[in-house]
């Protein structure tokens, strides 16, 4: 019969080691070295603090700079955090106020004919999925999870976003993708793209036919803030075997733009969040 040491326990799949990534949470020390009272530190200082030796501080260090969350003090020997490292904890904070704000909304919008109600916010070129509620859509293999992305060009979230941004920012974000026909109903062309935008800012929402997924009909309307700047969309989904795209929009477009218009509200009363820009 095997028998092990006391001392040297089995590693299995109970092993929390086995499921980490050390170099990660190493770079993370890093990261923890800084603090209010000491927020500029030495490399061998900021490899006391995170128990790792110079050489893998200053590998750290160099990897962190060049991603930009740290950044050298010039004229010395010394690092500090960058402004960056604020984005993390302020697009947590911000998106869980989104989360939260939405999340009764879309309860309400989601019934027999829609099968889903979304939230999202520009990421890129894509727009990312920050609430859903989902009732069914898994007929059409439609698996759309929270931190999912699509394209920004061919969904109606997208064009809800980007139909409130200035023209120069529309064809940014339009160009940072390729632009390829997801269905036979997706549009491709970037003048044509323009003149859609136009479109959905005059009507006050955006209604896409089957363009990023075959078989879904979708509306959406934007998320302002008190400035009349896009922070999201909001949108709502529904099988296009169910109904037909004219009755889908004469029955979704209205409360689709009131539940975006009532998040907004509720989102300006506490100063809304600061989504992630377009020139990004």
């Amino acid at each position: 019969m095997t028998t092990h040491s006391a001392d040297k326990p089995m590693r299995g799949a109970g092993d929390p080691s086995k499921n980490t990534v050390q170099s990660l949470a190493k770079g993370f020390r890093v990261l923890e070295a800084f603090t209010a009272q000491e927020p500029e530190l030495t490399m061998a200082e900021v490899g006391r603090r995170a128990g790792v030796d110079n050489a893998t501080a200053f590998r750290f260090l160099n990897t962190l700079a060049d991603i930009g969350y740290v950044e050298r003090v010039p004229g010395s020997r010394l690092f500090r955090l960058s402004l960056k490292v604020l984005d993390l904890g302020f697009n947590a904070i911000a998106h869980s106020d989104l989360r939260s704000r939405a999340r009764p909304i879309l309860r309400g919008l989601v019934g027999e004919i829609n099968e889903a109600a979304s939230v999202a916010v520009l990421d890129g070129g894509n727009v990312m999925y920050a609430e859903r509620i989902q009732a069914g859509l898994t007929r059409l293999g439609v698996d759309i999870r929270i931190g999912s992305s699509v394209p920004a060009y061919s969904s109606a979230v997208g064009h809800a976003i980007l139909a409130w941004l200035p023209v120069e920012a529309q064809k940014r974000v339009l160009s940072m993708t390729p632009r390829k026909s997801l269905t036979g109903t997706t549009l491709t062309d970037l003048d044509a793209l323009m003149a859609r935008l136009v479109q959905v800012k005059a009507v006050g929402y955006a209604l896409s036919d089957q363009e990023t997924v075959a078989g879904l009909y979708a509306i959406a309307a934007p998320v302002l803030d008190i400035d009349g700047m896009p922070m999201a969309a909001l949108s709502v989904a529904a099988p296009a075997f169910q109904t037909t795209l004219k009755d889908f929009e004469a029955t979704t477009a209205g409360p689709v733009r009131q539940a975006a218009q009532q998040l907004s509200r509720a989102l300006q009363t506490i100063g809304g969040f600061a989504p992630q820009s377009p020139h990004s």
